[in-house]
């Protein structure tokens, strides 16, 4: 489980995040909405100790990460799985090559058992078969599927995903969307991932939140989101006429 408090940081006179408490718990889809400049990216970089925060704090499981060792940090980062946006993946290696780098990075392992655990991943994000292709040879979808192997290829305890659904197509982004939710929950993993897309919200947000000039202005889940009066939420979320009916429709069901 990870326990933000009162978090802040800024960067010169500039203040992004001004006391974010919230918290994500293992084995659910935790997403942070909010609008460009709401201060998401700096959050997800704060969380993932990219930077350091001016005050408050982040709790992984009990641990504190600003006041880790070297050697305690080291650790951290091998709890750690990325899903970056755009992939991030290695022209230059074969897919194979690409899912076991963590495992030579940080793990001391023959050939032999780090192939067997990068096959096994490759078979659970159904890209069995897969391992001598290059990036170029995959679809984007496909490349979703391989920088996902990558970030859980370590059994990570914690997984962070920066718009994973960025430039792919409706019905591959919500295959990517389910593929995350089920692993997640499959291996009790804590899941936060950073997204602007709405389908995501209302697919797989079991915990949701919603950033607003730098500040926590409201966090729920999926179903509640559909019920909140609350104004910067509606605005945000409901942008589009397709959402405003179907959140027009949902409400006059429960009545």
């Amino acid at each position: 489980m990870i326990i933000v408090d009162k978090l802040h940081k800024g960067f010169g006179d500039v203040k992004v995040l001004k006391g974010i408490s919230t918290s994500f718990e293992p084995g659910k889809t935790s997403l942070i909405i909010g609008e460009s400049g709401s201060g998401k990216t700096v959050f997800l970089k704060t969380l993932i100790g990219l930077h350091t925060p001016e005050s408050g704090s982040i709790s992984f499981d009990g641990r504190i990460n600003t006041k880790f060792t070297t050697e305690e940090k080291r650790q951290w980062r091998q709890e750690i799985g990325m899903v970056f946006q755009g992939s991030a993946l290695f022209d230059s290696q074969t897919v194979e090559e690409n899912v076991m780098f963590p495992l030579k990075m940080f793990k001391k392992q023959s050939e032999e058992e780090m192939l067997e655990r990068v096959n096994f991943v490759l078979k659970r994000v159904n890209l069995e078969n897969s391992n001598h292709k290059f990036p170029a040879e995959l679809s984007g979808g496909m490349q979703k599927r391989v920088a996902i192997a990558r970030a859980i290829v370590m059994n990570p305890k914690y997984l962070f995903c920066d718009e994973p659904n960025s430039g792919l197509d409706p019905n591959t982004a919500i295959l990517i969307d389910n593929l995350i939710q089920e692993i997640t929950d499959e291996y009790q993993i804590t899941t936060v991932i950073n997204t602007h897309d709405m389908n995501s919200v209302m697919q797989i947000g079991e915990k949701i939140v919603f950033l607003k000039d730098g500040k926590k202005a409201w966090e729920g889940s999926s179903k509640e989101i559909f019920k909140t009066d609350n104004e910067a939420v509606v605005k945000f979320v409901y942008s589009s006429e397709l959402f405003k009916k179907v959140r027009l429709a949902y409400l006059n069901e429960t009545k």
